[in-house]
C-alpha cells in the first residue's frame, strides 16, 4: 500500500471515531436534569437516535453507496450535513447556559439536530470500512494498522475534556503536590453546575467541526466509485443481495453470534462503571481505567494481521468472543480492584479479535457490488439492534440479581460472561467460513 495511501485512509479513520469520541462520554448525564433538563422518555429519544440510525442505515444510506454515489462523495455530503446538525445541537446547549434558560422547552429541536447527525453519520462507519478496503491490498496485513488510527481518533476526542471539564481553581499546581495525587485531584475534582455544562456543550461543538474537516478532507479521498448490480440483476437492492446470503450457514450462524456479542459488547458499558466503583476504584479514576481497553485496542489492531494469518478467521474470532467471557467471568468471581481494572485489557481482543475480524472477513467473502451494506448488515447488529437489545434485557436480568437495592454482581455479571462462552461454542461447533469468496449461486462451501 502506498503511503500517500495509507496516510490519507489513516486520517480518514482518525476523524471519523474523533466525531464520536467527542460528543458521546459527555453526553452521559447531559441530557437530563441538571443539564438540558428532559424527562426520562425524552432521554430515551435522545440515547435511541444512534441505534435505530444503524438499523435505518442498512436500508438506505449504503444501499446508495453500492449503486449510486463514490463511497469518499457520500462520506462528504453526510458528514456537511450531519456536521452541520451537531453544531446546531452544541450551539443551542451552549447559548441556552450562556443565557441561562431552560433548554427543556426546544426538545424537539434538539432531538431533530440528533437524528439528522446520527442517520447521516452512522452510515459512514461502513463507508469508512469499505473505501479502506477496497483502497488496500492485503486485508488482512493492512486494515489493522488503518483502523488503530479510529481508536487513536476516539482517545485524543474523549481524554482532553477529562481535563477540561476540571475545576481548576480548586486543583494544586503539579509543583506543590506528587505527580499522582495531583493527577487524582485533576480528574476528581470537575466542574459542576453551568460551567460543566458550558464546558459539555464544547464537545458537541468540537465533533461538529471534525465532522466538516471530515466532510471537506473525503474530498481528497482515493476515488471509489459504486459497483452496479450484474447484468440481469439490476433491479437487485444492496442490502436485499447481502441479506440474501446469509443463506450460507456460515453467515447466518456468525450473525447470530454478532447479535450475541454485539449485546454483550454492550452490556460492558452499562455495567462498568457503578461495578468498578462498588469493588473500590475511585469514582475520578474510573474513566482512565475503562481507557486501558483502548490503548489494548490500538496494540490488537497492530497485531492483528498476524494473528489472522497464524491462527485463521474461526480461531481468532473465538477469541475475541471469550474476551468478554473471561472479563465479565474475573468481574463476577474476583471482585477486586486490581483485577477488575487489569482485565480491562481484554477489551482490545474484543473488538479487534471480533469486530474489526468480522468487517475484513465481510470484505472478502462479499461480492464487491454490495460491499457497503455487506458492512451495513453487520453494523445493523453491532450499532443496532445489539445495543437495543442490550438496553432492555440487562437491566431486567439486574433488576432480578438485586434484592433490597444491592445488586448481586457475582451473579449478574455470570449472564454476559455465559452469553459469550454460548457465542464461542457456536463458532467453534458451526462456523466454517470459505476460503474464497461466494457469489449468489454458490450453495457449498468449504471447510
Amino acid at each position: 500500500m502506498q503511503r500517500s495511501v495509507f496516510f490519507k485512509l489513516s486520517i480518514m479513520m482518525f476523524l471519523e471515531f474523533f466525531i464520536w469520541g467527542a460528543w458521546l462520554p459527555s453526553s452521559f448525564g447531559f441530557f437530563g436534569e441538571g443539564a438540558l433538563g428532559f424527562n426520562e422518555w425524552q432521554q430515551f429519544g435522545l440515547n435511541i437516535a444512534f441505534p435505530v440510525s444503524a438499523i435505518i442505515a442498512m436500508f438506505f444510506g449504503n444501499q446508495f453507496v453500492d449503486r449510486n454515489f463514490s463511497a469518499e462523495k457520500f462520506l462528504a455530503v453526510s458528514h456537511l450535513i450531519g456536521g452541520l446538525a451537531m453544531l446546531g445541537f452544541g450551539g443551542m446547549a451552549w447559548s441556552g447556559f450562556q443565557s441561562g434558560q431552560s433548554s427543556t422547552g426546544n426538545y424537539w429541536l434538539f432531538f431533530i439536530c440528533m437524528a439528522v447527525h446520527c442517520f447521516f453519520y452512522v452510515p459512514t462507519i461502513s463507508v469508512t470500512n469499505a473505501i479502506a478496503f477496497a483502497n488496500i491490498k492485503d486485508p488482512q496485513k493492512d486494515f489493522g494498522p488503518v483502523r488503530l488510527w479510529g481508536t487513536i481518533g476516539w482517545i485524543a476526542a474523549s481524554w482532553p475534556f477529562i481535563f477540561i471539564l476540571a475545576d481548576w481553581a480548586n486543583i494544586p499546581k503539579l509543583a506543590d503536590v506528587g505527580f499522582v495525587d495531583w493527577l487524582g485531584k485533576a480528574l476528581g475534582t470537575p466542574l459542576s453546575g453551568m460551567p460543566l455544562n458550558q464546558g459539555k456543550s464544547w464537545a458537541f461543538l468540537t465533533a461538529g467541526i471534525a465532522s466538516l474537516l471530515l466532510a471537506a478532507f473525503s474530498l481528497t479521498l482515493p476515488h471509489t466509485p459504486p459497483k452496479p448490480a450484474v447484468i440481469g440483476e439490476k433491479q437487485s437492492l444492496a442490502w436485499l443481495e447481502a441479506m440474501r446470503l446469509l443463506k450460507h450457514p456460515f453467515l447466518l450462524v456468525l450473525f447470530f453470534v454478532t447479535f450475541i456479542d454485539a449485546t454483550v459488547h454492550d452490556g460492558f458499558f452499562m455495567f462498568a462503571f457503578t461495578y468498578l466503583e462498588k469493588v473500590g476504584v475511585p469514582s475520578n479514576w474510573i474513566q482512565p481505567a475503562m481507557s486501558i481497553g483502548q490503548f489494548a485496542e490500538i496494540g490488537t489492531m497492530a497485531l492483528l494481521g498476524y494473528v489472522l494469518k497464524s491462527l485463521g478467521w474461526r480461531y481468532t474470532m473465538i477469541l475475541g468472543v471469550l474476551g468478554h467471557t473471561v472479563r465479565f467471568g474475573v468481574w463476577a468471581l474476583v471482585p477486586n480492584p486490581y483485577c477488575a481494572v487489569a482485565v480491562n485489557i481484554l477489551h482490545g481482543i474484543c473488538y479487534a479479535f471480533f469486530f474489526a475480524t468480522l468487517y475484513i472477513l465481510v470484505d472478502e467473502v462479499f461480492p464487491k457490488d454490495a460491499r457497503t451494506s455487506a458492512q451495513g448488515l453487520f453494523n445493523f447488529l453491532i450499532l443496532g439492534l445489539g445495543p437495543i437489545a442490550s438496553r432492555f434485557l440487562w437491566p431486567e436480568i439486574q433488576k432480578a440479581n438485586t434484592l433490597d437495592g444491592v445488586v448481586n454482581y457475582s451473579k449478574l455479571l455470570l449472564y454476559p460472561a455465559g452469553a459469550g462462552l454460548i457465542a464461542a461454542i457456536l463458532l467453534l461447533l458451526f462456523f466454517h467460513p470459505p476460503k474464497s469468496k461466494i457469489d449468489q449461486g454458490a450453495s457449498e462451501q468449504t471447510a
